[in-house]
């Protein structure tokens, strides 16, 4: 009994080592920046998702995930300086790798950040909890940016976008566009800026005070109208899906 007892031990310490291990293996990539408020943050990846999260600290942690059978063939390069995050992902030069790498990052929620752009060719990209300038996209997946303050811009080849602003600041203008995808955008009551929305293929929606008028001849639903003084601008577009502003 007591033999059957340690390798029945043995085998349950083996395989939580092995978990352990794997777990070790899968996060490959794990860095801590100190970045001040105004930097500059760019993460471009190729296969694999993004993802944004707001949080009580005081540096950017950054932890991309590798999978795939040719994980091993795939690279993070990090190309950062002073006030500056920039990482993207290489691929093999000469022929293709069955990889992809999932990025999760964490940034002072209190801090203004310049994110130049969080981007992936196939995957989605999910931001929450920030502030500052950002610009996200995605050829292929979704973008998803929730309860941020600042200015945004943010657009999809194929996929949804859907975004919703806590809080705008700064100046400049904003765009969200799909090709293929639905786009929706949720804005603060007192949105103080000059609308232009259109869709061809798709229904448009919006319960703010501006005119939508629909194309005598062919598809397609237009809407454009100036809140307040109009001091953002602020264009939501699609080509075949639906698009929608409405208050948060």
């Amino acid at each position: 009994m007591m033999r059957k007892y340690a390798i029945r031990m043995g085998l349950v310490v083996a395989l939580v080592a092995l978990g352990a291990a794997g777990w070790a293996a899968a996060q490959d990539f794990q860095r801590t920046y100190a970045i001040s408020a105004g930097g500059h943050i760019r993460i471009g990846n190729i296969s694999g998702d993004v993802k944004v999260t707001g949080y009580d600290g005081d540096s950017i942690i950054v932890n991309a995930y590798k999978s795939g059978p040719d994980r091993d063939r795939v690279q993070v390069e990090d190309m950062s300086g002073a006030d500056r995050l920039e990482l993207r992902v290489r691929y093999p030069e000469f022929g293709g790798a069955n990889a992809s790498i999932n990025f999760e990052v964490k940034a002072p929620r209190s801090v203004d950040y310049n994110f130049d752009r969080l981007g992936s060719v196939s995957g989605s990209v999910t931001v929450t909890g920030i502030r500052g300038r950002l610009r996200a996209e995605s050829v292929s997946g979704n973008v998803d940016i929730r309860d941020v303050a600042g200015l945004v811009s943010a657009q999809a080849v194929s996929g949804n976008v859907n975004v919703e602003i806590a809080r705008l600041e700064g100046a400049g203008d904003m765009k969200f566009s799909s090709v293929s995808g639905n786009v929706s955008v949720r804005a603060p009551a007192n949105l103080d800026a000059a609308i232009e929305m259109s869709t061809i293929s798709g229904s448009l929606r919006t319960d703010f005070p501006i005119e939508v008028q629909e194309r005598r001849y062919g598809p397609g639903r237009s809407a454009r109208g100036r809140l307040g003084t109009g001091a953002y601008s602020l264009r939501i577009t699609t080509v075949s899906g639906r698009v929608s502003l409405t208050r948060s």
